[in-house]
């Protein structure tokens, strides 16, 4: 655990007792703190008693008096669709309002670790998790965190020479107080969290504050959408640049520092010419294009942090994937079964569309904003969908036309439906295309479904 350092005999106020909020007044408490801890739900709320926690609600009238700061959890609306109660009071009290990655930063001191952040809509969770299997296949010490895997301040304290590598939603990289990392990655954007950041600029301004506010010493950005073109030019102060690495899964022309990845074969540039390649169509743990971007901006990070091409490749041909996201779990009677249960999104799950192909598609579930249509161009992959979810009629006609579609409902008689009727050679994919939240509680509980449901057939 890394001890907050900067509250010792300070009073701190903690909205939110998940996995960071717990943590986070742990490492509080650990640094001198004395912690008041709230949470809406009494599983919370009884979590931090039983820690010896002083829980207190802090909406109520004088709950904050003696509070120097509130630190927030990410599930917490704190400006979009409408703050929480406790964050008015916090507004009105004159409370500084933080969250768990600003302790972070604030605490490691002047012997800081070397930190990469990794954001985006998409790929984020893969890229972090790439980049830290590059590091530790080359020696070198990492910790992941954040986003994924444990809260930030749960990690064992760094050592100078050590790496640490956190992937940041937008929820995270909006209100942290104090960002100062070594390296940014921007993975891409598309339509996410609108309802929270108040539409798609909101959303943008909350990722791009880790670049803005945070002043790394390099800047790797996926270039394929008009919002990280903006950003890279933002971010350079000349066309040769090596502060700035832009990637794509297309063809960069310039004079800067690139790394691409057309038609699946990697390739980095600096200064116009080509100075390393990889052929990724070949490597299990990084199927399809937006695999290929990932690989990309993994590739550059490590490159940033000084790693050679060929150390790099060898990790990237070791990576075994991450559980529910292009994951390959069976195969049965030449038929494949691929659980990408974190394509919540509509452009996640048109990029799992575009890496397979005679797909029997499991989709459905909690649509977000913007509809269906940009998958339409991808049906030609698609043998035939198989919808589940509480809603499931009204998605499969959001889908339109253009491929055969079943409702299902349920996960179970997808699977079975799916499996009964694919050929040898046909990919049985789960990619919903929807938040999990109508059946689930999460999209790993959802994959763990679809994973249950193919070991159960006959």
């Amino acid at each position: 655990m890394i001890p907050v350092h900067g509250f010792k005999g300070e009073t701190v106020a903690v909205l939110g007792l998940g996995r960071s909020g717990m943590t986070a007044a742990r490492a509080l408490r650990e640094g001198g703190a004395t912690v008041l801890a709230w949470d809406d739900g009494a599983k919370g709320r009884d979590a931090a008693e039983a820690e010896g926690f002083e829980v207190r609600d802090l909406t109520r009238s004088g709950a904050l008096e003696g509070v120097i700061t509130m630190i927030v959890s990410p599930g917490i609306p704190h400006l979009y669709p409408a703050p929480h109660p406790a964050i008015r009071a916090a507004w009105d009290a004159g409370v500084a309002v933080d969250n768990d990655i600003g302790l972070f930063f604030r605490s490691l001191g002047y012997d800081a670790p070397r930190t990469v952040c990794i954001t985006g809509s998409n790929g984020k969770s893969t890229t972090s998790a790439l980049l830290h299997h590059i590091l530790t296949a080359a020696g070198k010490t990492a910790h992941l965190a954040g986003n994924i895997g444990r809260g930030v301040l749960d990690i064992d304290m760094p050592g100078e020479d050590d790496v640490v590598v956190l992937e940041l939603s937008s929820y995270q990289t909006e209100l942290a107080r104090s960002l100062t990392p070594d390296i940014c990655v921007f993975t891409n954007l598309s339509p996410d969290h609108l309802d929270r950041h108040a539409g798609l600029g909101g959303y943008f301004a909350a990722k791009r504050r880790l670049f803005a506010e945070g002043g790394p010493d390099r800047a790797v950005i996926g270039v394929d959408e008009d919002e990280g073109r903006f950003l890279a030019n933002q971010l350079q102060e000349a066309p040769v640049d090596d502060r700035v690495i832009r990637v794509s899964i297309g063809k960069l022309t310039g004079p800067g520092w690139q790394v691409t990845a057309k038609k699946g074969w990697l390739a980095e540039h600096r200064k116009g010419r080509q100075v390393a390649s990889v052929d990724l169509r070949d490597i299990p743990g990084l199927p399809g294009r937006h695999n290929h971007q990932n690989a990309c901006a993994a590739w550059a990070a490590a490159r940033a942090l000084g790693l050679g091409p060929r150390e790099i490749e060898a990790a990237l041909r070791s990576y075994p994937g991450l559980p529910h996201r292009s994951q390959r779990i069976a195969e049965r009677g030449g038929v494949i079964f691929v659980n990408d249960s974190k394509a919540t999104n509509v452009d996640a799950a048109s990029q799992a569309l575009q890496a397979f192909r005679k797909i029997r598609w499991i989709c459905g579930g909690l649509e977000k904003d913007g509809g269906l249509h940009a998958l339409q161009p991808h049906f030609e992959n698609v043998a035939k969908a198989y919808v589940i979810g509480r809603e499931a009629d009204a998605f499969a006609l959001d889908l339109g036309s253009g491929v055969e579609i079943e409702i299902c409902t349920d996960m179970a008689t997808a699977v079975s439906r799916a499996a009964a009727e694919a050929q040898p050679g046909d990919v049985v994919l789960l990619a919903p295309a929807a938040a999990s939240f109508d059946q689930y509680d999460n999209f790993e509980r959802r994959g763990e479904d679809f994973i249950a449901c193919v070991a159960a057939l006959d």
